[in-house]
């Protein structure tokens, strides 16, 4: 019997095929099209999902094939957050389309041993107490698979989702969007244009050699909201919103989308989990969709393969839907506030508009908050009210003595236990900073003092940090005694110990 199946080999499927192989975890991708979609449904990247491609040292081979971009929009306004005041190696979007992405990471999925299966698709499924039966469909015909756990990560009409029977709920259309890839003979001068007015609002960003992005609403009408507009529909659309068509022709893709959102009511059911487009449906605003779901894949991958190896604590498979879906559901009043800016063309909310406008640009601490939401940088997990106030935010990228930094200590996908008192008097009894602890998930230990200094980290002696790179525990007890049994106790939560009776 298989381990994990995954159906749908997007950028959530295979980044999550990618974190469970770090763990050893037999997993099989059902991807129904046998070739990769060409078109590009995403192309912005946020700081919070290049960390986390840092954090399994593959950051700079995605990085180095995109445009870096210093700020971002919120709802396409005039004034942009500014992502260089974030702390964070990566203080920009990135510009990469969604089908360099997916290269990479099945490029990346495959190396470490995934079996990725292109033109396999799934058509149901039977749930039992120790089992999931999945079926198939292949060049050879149908198939049936035994599996322990099975994802759904097939997109917002996701068929597995369907044959689970979790709900979907959320808000029809209100407002469409189009999307063409085309050639410009005159594009733009800046990376990133925008403009909006009472005629609706247009984005253009380069995509690929000779290939612009042209997006936006259109407020006059001359797109309509059923079929493909033609070619010249789409350069009078242009030219009333931003005076010109850039010498648009040869459209190479044309899509829409209508501001239709939507959330799964559970993430999890049994041994079926969601992630990606099939837990949450968002109108594209600022390529939160992407981001999102591969950051689901992020915090459901070491948490499953713990599962599956057997030694995940009570209720840490469950903490997956307890974690995401409030991300989830944030995430979607974020591009719903946006998608009320970026499409409606009344006065009313053009004033409204402005308003928001010169808040960022004259409110540094507003601009900051929103692209911390934004960038997914400010998300952070619960705690308890006992909890030091750090626990369940993200770990920045701490400078440590050589240099290096905590994001290279995530790469094997372990728990980090930093020993911030330079001298290993925050270690335990039988944890040396030369091997891991004796347990099934290993542990990175690290004696060391951080050489910069952060905000809400300056008194803190020792921390756990998550695989995900989320802090588990944090202490800043003065005591050697008490600080060193808080971290035996915090390291013992983290694994669960099996007695042979159990």
């Amino acid at each position: 019997m298989g381990e994990v199946v995954i159906v749908g080999g997007g950028p959530t499927g295979l980044w999550l095929a990618a974190e469970l192989r770090l763990a050893g975890v037999e997993v099989t991708v059902l991807e129904r099209r046998a070739e990769r979609d060409p078109h590009s449904k995403g192309f912005t990247v946020h700081p919070r999902t290049m960390e986390l491609w840092a954090s399994r040292g593959v950051g700079e081979s995605f990085v180095a094939q995109g445009i870096r971009v210093p700020d971002s929009h919120f709802g396409l306004l005039d004034h942009r957050m500014d992502y260089t005041t974030l702390d964070t190696p990566f203080p920009y979007v990135l510009l990469l389309a969604q089908p360099k992405v997916e290269e990479l990471t099945e490029g990346y999925a495959r190396d470490l041993g995934a079996d990725v299966r292109r033109g396999h698709a799934f058509t149901a499924l039977t749930q039992e107490v120790d089992r999931i039966l999945v079926r198939a469909e292949g060049p050879g015909g149908p198939y049936t698979m035994e599996t322990g756990f099975l994802v759904g990560c097939d997109g917002v009409g996701s068929a597995v989702r369907s044959a689970a029977g979790i709900g979907f709920p959320g808000s029809g259309s209100t407002a469409y969007a189009w999307v063409a890839d085309a050639t410009l003979d005159d594009p733009p001068a800046v990376p990133y244009f925008q403009k909006t007015d009472a005629a609706g609002q247009v984005l253009v960003v380069p995509i690929g050699p000779g290939l612009h992005r042209v997006a936006g609403v259109d407020g006059t009408g001359a797109l309509g909201w059923g079929g493909r507009p033609a070619e010249k529909e789409l350069r009078a659309w242009l030219v009333a919103v931003a005076g010109t068509d850039f010498g648009l022709r040869d459209p190479v893709w044309v899509s829409g989308t209508g501001s239709a959102s939507c959330l799964a009511d559970r993430y999890r059911s049994g041994r079926i989990l969601l992630a990606g487009d099939a837990a949450h449906r968002l109108f594209p605003a600022g390529g939160m969709g992407l981001n999102l779901g591969v950051q689901d894949a992020w915090n459901l991958g070491w948490k499953l393969a713990a599962t599956v190896r057997g030694w995940a604590p009570d209720g840490l498979l469950d903490s997956y839907h307890a974690e995401r879906h409030p991300v989830g559901a944030a995430t979607l009043r974020l591009t719903r506030g946006q998608t009320a800016l970026m499409t409606t063309f009344t006065p009313e909310n053009l004033a409204l508009r402005s308003v928001l406008d010169d808040a960022i640009a004259r409110v540094p601490e507003f601009s900051r908050f929103l692209a911390e939401q934004v960038s997914g940088i400010g998300v952070s997990y619960g705690r308890n009210a006992a909890d030091h106030p750090l626990v369940g935010t993200r770990a920045p990228d701490l400078r440590l003595s050589d240099g290096s930094g905590l994001f290279a200590l995530l790469v094997p996908g372990r728990y980090v236990l930093l020993d911030l008192t330079g001298a290993g008097r925050a270690l335990p009894g039988g944890v040396t900073t030369s091997r891991a602890l004796p347990t099934p998930p290993g542990l990175t230990v690290r004696a060391d003092e951080p050489v910069e200094s952060r905000a809400g980290w300056r008194r803190v002696r020792a921390a756990l940090v998550r695989p995900d790179g989320h802090v588990a525990w944090a202490s800043e007890e003065d005591d050697d005694v008490a600080l060193r049994s808080a971290a035996a106790t915090a390291l013992a939560a983290t694994t669960c110990v099996r007695t042979p009776d159990s």
